[in-house]
């Protein structure tokens, strides 16, 4: 039971990792925009920036889903995949279960599910704080 909990913990630092990659090209990127946006150009970033944080997500799920595979804890990939993504968004249908001593690893995926979620949510919202606040300051047509 111990190697399976190292090895969830290890998969929960691959997933910290990634996000904390993924997050620093998204602040990269955010950070070269000095100038307000104008309303119709939010959309737009909003949507890529979405489309980043889910893709992270994916990618995090995919690991543990590969791992399960690998390790023969589920039969194969498509179930994995499905049983990961039910579990690290903590959707927890229950149609699809460990057994045994692998019901750890379940748990480690949806506390990390869980706090990656809520750092997305929290970056997400610090962007558009920041659009707000920079838009507040100027006549709303992106001209102070």
């Amino acid at each position: 039971m111990l190697s399976k909990l190292v090895t969830a913990s290890a998969l929960m630092a691959f997933c910290v990792i990634v996000h904390a990659l993924g997050l620093s090209v998204a602040l990269r990127w955010l950070g070269r925009r000095r100038s307000p946006l104008l309303f119709r150009h939010w959309s737009w970033l909003f949507i890529r920036l979405a489309a980043l944080i889910v893709f992270l997500h994916v990618v995090e799920i995919a690991a543990w889903a590969l791992f399960l595979t690998w390790k023969e804890a589920m039969p194969d990939v498509a179930t994995a995949v499905y049983f990961s993504a039910a579990t690290y968004t903590t959707t927890g249908y229950g149609d699809v279960v460990l057994q045994g001593q692998w019901r750890w690893i379940a748990g480690i995926e949806s506390l990390t599910g869980i706090l990656m979620c809520g750092w997305s949510t929290g970056f997400f919202f610090a962007v558009v704080s920041r659009l707000y606040a920079v838009n507040t300051a100027t006549d709303g047509m992106g001209t102070p």
